[in-house]
């Protein structure tokens, strides 16, 4: 596998990384080198811009909420610098709507997190028109609702009667859904 991405990968190695979350980031940029990337890190949208401007790599990998802002601000410089650059967006809960907006701008393909470097590794190596494999593990159908009705909560600011009425349940059956956790 390791051989096969490398010869994919092409003459620019440059791999940036952003994530504010440092364990994850290490783990993951150790892997992206095993597999032939010459990695950069950045733990915030500021270095992330900084590090795109200054030096646009071939590949990204974005995580979309960072302390500092939002990951979308880093896609689009990078699409600026360097349009043929391929970028994923990685995503946590509730934002898959933010993710699709991710690729509307210029980001490759959006994976949720937790992603490891395997379906990452796919994701960058994709040719244009074809889908990269599917997930070795994919969200579960009641993690997808749970995504869904978080992600309709969001854009009813947080309002759990509208939610309600939009999502056409009942108010307390989704008050109990939303004093759950989220399903794996």
């Amino acid at each position: 596998m390791a051989e096969r991405a490398l010869q994919d990968i092409g003459e620019d190695k440059s791999l940036l990384l952003v994530d504010d979350d440092e364990p994850f980031l290490k783990r993951l940029a150790k892997a992206m080198e095993k597999r032939g990337f010459d990695v950069e890190m950045a733990g915030s949208v500021a270095a992330g811009k900084a590090v795109a401007t200054a030096r646009p790599p071939a590949y990204a990998v974005v995580d979309l909420r960072l302390e500092d802002g939002n990951g979308l601000d880093v896609v689009e410089v990078l699409r600026d610098k360097r349009p043929d650059s391929r970028i994923v967006v990685l995503t946590g809960y509730g934002a898959i709507a933010t993710a699709v907006a991710a690729v509307k701008i210029g980001a490759t393909d959006y994976l949720s997190k937790p992603a490891d470097a395997t379906d990452i590794t796919n994701a960058l190596l994709a040719k244009t028109d074809d889908l990269p494999p599917p997930p070795e593990n994919p969200m579960s159908a009641d993690r997808v609702r749970w995504e869904h009705i978080q992600r309709v909560y969001e854009l009813c600011d947080r309002n759990v009667s509208e939610t309600a009425r939009r999502l056409n349940m009942h108010r307390r059956t989704l008050q109990r859904i939303l004093a759950k956790r989220s399903p794996r």
